[in-house]
C-alpha cells in the first residue's frame, strides 16, 4: 500500500518540466499530514505563503497509507505508522519499527527529488502532529543536510538509544519546532521534551511556542514557518 502511494507521488514529479538550473534553485516543500487526515486537504497550506520568493516552489502533499492504529482500538485509517497511545505525553509509548519503515518511504520521496535535479538545501521537510514525529526522524536519519524540518505539534518518535544513529550530515539540518500550549493531544509537554533530545544530538532546534493554540496550525504559525524557509534559502545561496 505505502509503495503504490509513493509510486503515485514519484509520477508527479516525473511530471514537472523546467530547465536544470532552475530545478536546482526552486525550493521543494515536502508536507505529512496528521493521523487519519489526507494529502489533498491541507493543500490550502499553501494559499498561506505568499512570497515572491516561493511562488515557484515545489510542493508535495502525499497521503498516509491505510493501516490498523493501536491508539484507536485498532481501528484502520490513514496513518504512516502506529501510535500506541493518545494523548501524547512526554515519555509514551512508542513504535519504533513501524517509524523506520515510514522514514524509507519518506527518503524515497526525497532521493527521488534530488535525482531530477534540486539541491538537498533546498529541500524542507514540513509535518503537522503524526507528521511532524515523522518528519523529525525522515530528518534527523537523511544521510544529506538538507534546508530544514518544520514540526508543527509534533513529538520525538525515538529513544535516546538510537541518536547515534544519525548521520553527521543529517545533525547539521534546522529544525523549526512550533507547538501551541493547549494542545489536548500531543502536549505542549511532549514538543517540549524535543529540546533536551535535540541538543544531545547535537542538533540545532528552533522553538516556538503559540499561547492558546490547541492541536492544530494556525496562519501566524504558518507566516513564521514561511519566514524560516526564506531565511534557510537565502543562507544556502549566499554559502553557495
Amino acid at each position: 500500500m505505502v509503495n503504490k502511494i509513493l509510486t503515485n507521488c514519484f509520477l508527479c514529479i516525473s511530471s514537472c518540466s523546467g530547465s536544470s538550473d532552475a530545478m536546482a534553485r526552486r525550493p521543494f516543500i515536502l508536507w505529512l499530514h496528521g493521523l487519519g487526515d489526507s494529502g489533498p486537504a491541507n493543500e490550502n497550506v499553501k494559499t498561506v505563503f505568499k512570497s515572491p520568493e516561493l511562488s515557484d516552489a515545489k510542493w508535495l502533499f502525499p497521503s498516509a497509507p491505510y493501516n490498523p492504529v493501536t491508539c484507536n482500538n485498532g481501528r484502520v485509517m490513514p496513518s504512516w505508522f502506529d501510535v500506541p497511545e493518545l494523548p501524547f505525553k512526554a515519555g509514551s509509548r512508542i513504535d519504533e519499527a513501524s517509524i523506520l519503515e515510514a522514514v524509507k518511504n519518506v527518503h524515497a520521496i526525497i532521493d527521488e527529488e534530488i535525482a531530477r535535479g534540486t539541491r538537498p538545501e533546498n529541500v524542507f521537510i514540513c509535518g503537522l502532529s503524526q507528521g511532524g514525529a515523522l518528519t523529525l526522524a525522515s530528518v534527523l536519519l537523511y544521510p544529506k543536510t538538507l534546508g530544514g524540518g518544520a514540526v508543527l505539534s509534533g513529538w520525538v518518535p525515538f529513544t535516546s538509544s538510537v541518536i547515534n544513529q544519525f548521520p553527521e550530515q543529517a545533525k547539521k539540518t534546522p529544525i523549526l519546532w512550533s507547538h501551541g500550549t493547549d494542545d489536548e493531544l500531543v502536549l505542549f509537554e511532549a514538543g517540549q521534551a524535543a529540546l533536551p533530545f535535540l541538543e544531545q544530538a547535537g542538533v540545532t532546534c528552533e522553538f516556538k511556542a503559540y499561547p492558546g493554540l490547541a492541536h492544530w496550525m494556525s496562519n501566524k504559525e504558518l507566516q513564521y514557518i514561511e519566514s524560516w524557509i526564506k531565511s534557510r534559502m537565502q543562507s544556502s545561496s549566499s554559502s553557495s
